[in-house]
């Protein structure tokens, strides 16, 4: 386990700095989201973002390429967060992690995603590194293929999950105010390190009895997995439409441990981690997500959430960087979008969506 200590209120601090952004993100506008990312990203900070986007280098590289394009898309794009915590990590970087979604009304194209007209929601995880006061690293997950679905155009396998709206925490305390108690904070995601470390002793060593997952998992949780996988209710829902096809497919998840990194940090009942990437394996011994198996060893980027209640996980928010995935194993997600799609009138729809 690692070590506890003293209350460190820097996390605190840095809570209000990503609150900036919040607050100019809720009614989004060009002028005032741009001044908050020069204010708070370094100007040399790089940010990783899911496919079909890439790595990219300070605040305006990351406008530009990322929210320009959705505003035009929906203009009247706004952000509403229902996890932000944040916490010192293993290796001793401090994070603030949030989750929530961006919406509004889908009236232009985006990344060749046909418009709906309709009001239209966008899940994030965004995780901010910061030093000194200042963002020096974002690693975040959008879930783009969330979009799709709502536009009618997802052109991959349909989700063995639920699709819906993904929800904030049941005991809606997510946005975590402080002071960060660090000794509560590291029991939170000790608990996660701890299950982990079951969790990947199945297959290799044994059934599902050697998760010990009743251990660590309540009977009633909520496993809210990234559009294209769904989610997921207790234990055996969590089996059936997720894990087993996952370990089906990638039998040596976990094997490679020494060439990622893990960012783990806890924050209240609340735990998180990211890294980029943090997890390796192998689509070897069966199909998934309608993917037949291609013997290709691939990277994957997860950006995770839990809240622990009574001792056991209750909720558990988990993001993969789907598209990144697919890319790696050969298959162009947004081409196979264009070609079923092709039918559709492209362009904006003429509709105002206001008065103003």
């Amino acid at each position: 386990m690692l070590e506890t200590g003293a209350i460190n209120d820097v996390h605190t601090a840095n809570k209000a700095i990503i609150a900036k952004l919040r607050a100019a993100m809720t009614d989004f506008d060009e002028g005032g989201v741009r001044a908050v990312l020069a204010e708070i990203l370094a100007a040399d900070a790089v940010v990783h973002m899911p496919h079909p986007f890439g790595d990219l280098t300070g605040p305006d590289d990351f406008y530009d390429t990322c929210y320009a394009p959705l505003l035009d898309a929906m203009p009247d794009l706004e952000r509403r967060d229902w996890i932000v915590v944040g916490g010192k990590t293993e290796h001793g970087g401090d994070w603030i992690g949030c989750g929530g979604h961006y919406v509004g009304t889908f009236i232009g194209p985006w990344l060749d995603i046909p418009p709906t007209g309709h009001l239209t929601h966008m899940r994030f995880h965004e995780f901010y590194r910061l030093e000194m006061g200042r963002v020096v690293e974002i690693q975040t997950l959008w879930d783009i293929p969330e979009v799709m679905i709502q536009a009618n155009a997802w052109p991959m396998a349909p989700s063995l999950g639920l699709e819906f709206c993904i929800p904030g925490p049941a005991t809606n305390d997510g946005i975590a105010p402080g002071p960060w108690d660090e000794a509560r904070a590291n029991a939170s995601r000790d608990h996660i390190v701890t299950m982990l470390l079951y969790m990947k002793r199945h297959p290799v060593q044994g059934g599902p009895e050697v998760m010990e997952m009743s251990r660590f998992w309540s009977d009633r949780f909520n496993w809210y997995g990234p559009a294209g996988i769904g989610t997921t209710r207790g234990i055996a829902g969590f089996r059936n439409w997720h894990q087993i096809p996952f370990l089906n497919a990638m039998p040596d998840r976990g094997q490679y441990m020494d060439e990622i990194i893990y960012h783990f940090f806890g924050d209240g009942d609340y735990a998180a981690v990211t890294g980029w990437p943090n997890m390796i394996q192998t689509i070897s011994d069966d199909g998934w997500m309608g993917i037949a198996p291609t013997g290709k060893r691939i990277i994957m980027k997860s950006l995770d959430f839990w809240r622990i209640e009574n001792g056991r996980i209750r909720e558990n928010w988990v993001m993969v960087d789907l598209l990144d995935t697919y890319r790696q194993l050969g298959v162009d997600v947004f081409a196979r979008l264009r070609e079923f799609n092709k039918a559709r009138i492209p362009g904006r729809l003429s509709f105002p969506i206001s008065d103003a």
